[in-house]
């Protein structure tokens, strides 16, 4: 799945400020139940999910991205929002890189679909791997300008 086809513009939230990674994970969740993409019951099990994955292995990669990522019961399909961190100094991720984060995908699909888990992520690699659209998702004003990036890097 394309990463412009997971995420709509209201998927974005630009400017995002948590204060660490722990206050990112349910800020971006209750994201996803105020724009209706899981009701508050999934809701709890994607955070919980979400967080224990990312307690047992840092889902911080390179480059200023990370892709907290579970496989949740009860989901019916792919379910992801994104948060472009504002300010200069990133989020401490606890990264590959010891890169501060500048990009969170959250990222919660079905167990069933395992394959599709694996390319998705692939797909959030390979177009945020590329300097020119981190670049210019970091610039983006707002949520459209920073869809439209990732729909023209597609």
């Amino acid at each position: 799945m394309q990463l412009h086809e997971l995420l709509q513009p209201d998927d974005l939230l630009v400017d995002f400020r948590p204060s660490d990674k722990w206050d990112a994970i349910p800020r971006l969740v209750e994201h996803l139940v105020a724009r209706g993409r899981v009701d508050a019951e999934t809701a709890k099990r994607v955070e919980e999910a979400v967080l224990q994955r990312e307690r047992s292995m840092s889902t911080g990669i390179e480059h200023g991205i990370a892709v907290p990522h579970a496989a949740v019961e009860g989901l019916e399909e792919v379910t992801a929002c994104m948060g472009i961190v504002g300010g200069e100094n990133g989020l401490n991720f606890e990264s590959i890189d010891g890169r501060p984060t500048r990009l969170v995908v959250l990222l919660a699909i079905p167990p069933a679909q395992k394959l599709l888990h694996i390319r998705t992520l692939g797909d959030i690699a390979r177009i945020l791997g590329k300097e020119s659209v981190r670049e210019a998702l970091l610039q983006a004003t707002d949520a459209s300008e920073a869809w439209s990036v990732l729909r023209e890097n597609a």
